[in-house]
């Protein structure tokens, strides 16, 4: 089974070189401590941050560089600041190719609940409405169950929480499996070190997929 910084060394493997890529709040934002030193990728950040690196080490942080959830960052050589109009602006117009967000919920056809729970106070959506519904390639890392319901599954034939956004979600990377959205369902590429099919099958309440011999993810 996976932590949150594996899903995030899993994740850092569907990055390529020369991607433009935004990464969401939570387990997202480990991935770019994580990819690759050989290949070159410009991470951006909606509230107006290109060129995002690794977190800071202790004692070096800068409280006025920070990413779209408040936590301090790094920067690389060449990193550009502007507005929030100019951010959004590349989100729209597609010019990021992977978008790396956590999720609350996921169902079978690929609709993603995300940014609110019923009753609970938030601040807003945040740029997620805008990401899902331009982004290409969205890959979601979340957690397989909630701990909190016992045990129950996050994957779901349909969303019971409010929606971020609809049929836009192409891969989940749980700590459990990575998994592709199809238009029959989830699809089971590869399992967490130490997990069964059937451990995997009995935590996934959505249609899955399960063809032939299922490889063990490779992490480092």
């Amino acid at each position: 089974m996976l932590d949150k910084i594996g899903i995030a060394k899993r994740i850092a493997k569907e990055v390529k070189n020369g991607y433009y890529v935004n990464l969401g709040i939570g387990i997202p934002t480990l991935v770019a401590n994580y990819v690759r030193n050989d290949i070159e990728v410009e991470f951006q950040s909606e509230n107006g941050v290109l060129g995002m690196g690794p977190f800071p080490f202790e004692g070096e942080e800068d409280a006025d560089i920070i990413n779209a959830g408040k936590q301090t960052i790094t920067t690389l050589p060449g990193a550009s600041f502007f507005d929030s109009a100019m951010s959004f602006s590349m989100i729209r117009g597609k010019h990021v190719d992977l978008t790396i967000l956590g999720a609350m919920e996921v169902a079978e056809n690929g609709d993603i609940a995300n940014w609110k729970i019923p009753k609970q106070m938030v601040k807003g959506m945040g740029g997620a409405m805008d990401l899902v519904s331009s982004a290409e390639n969205i890959i979601v890392a979340m957690m397989h169950t909630n701990k909190a319901g016992a045990g129950e599954s996050k994957l779901l034939k349909r969303c019971s929480l409010p929606l971020t956004g609809v049929g836009c979600v192409k891969k989940i990377v749980t700590n459990l499996a990575v998994i592709e959205v199809t238009k029959n369902g989830f699809k089971l590429l590869e399992r967490a070190p130490g997990i069964s099919v059937e451990t995997i099958k009995k935590a996934t309440e959505g249609s899955l997929i399960i063809e032939g011999n299922i490889p063990e993810m490779v992490i480092d």
